[in-house]
């Protein structure tokens, strides 16, 4: 399996313990894709929006794909997976929701608003550490994200 490994993985979980197992499992599987990490939507907004002033577009992070919670202080989840949907700059990069919430109502509004897939975080570690394996696997080995312009 080829890991894609300079392109990097925006994380969007406000749970320092969930964010520390992620970052565990993802360890032990291997991954080495530079791993971004937003605790809210503001950061998100601040971190893909930036402009440091350089004209450079090269030098703003560009994820290969957004693990995305819903339930985040301030703008949530929701809100972001619609706004990133709705910019012409940034659709293209895959959403994939990672949330505690199995609401029919929430997986139904993500897959409207354009979220590329929903996982629903297990409270076993075994489970969790499956649904991990495979996001790795098809998400950073297998899928071919477009080439962005």
């Amino acid at each position: 399996m080829t890991m894609k490994l300079h392109e990097p993985l925006l994380v969007v979980e406000d749970s320092n313990e969930d964010f520390r197992m992620l970052q565990r499992l993802m360890r032990r599987m291997a991954v080495q894709n530079p791993i971004y990490r937003c605790t809210n939507g503001d950061e998100v907004l601040d971190l893909l929006y930036q402009d440091s002033g350089n004209e450079n577009p090269q030098t703003k992070l560009r994820p290969s794909v957004i693990l995305l919670d819903l339930n985040l202080p301030g703008i949530d989840g929701r809100d972001i997976l619609e706004r990133l949907k709705q910019d012409i700059s940034l659709r293209e990069i895959p959403i994939v929701v990672f949330t505690t919430s199995s609401n029919p109502r929430d997986i139904e509004f993500c897959y409207q608003k354009g979220a590329n897939g929903y996982l629903v975080k297990p409270m076993d570690a075994q489970e969790l550490q499956k649904t991990i394996q495979a996001f790795v696997d098809y998400w950073l080995a297998t899928n071919t994200p477009p080439v962005s312009t």
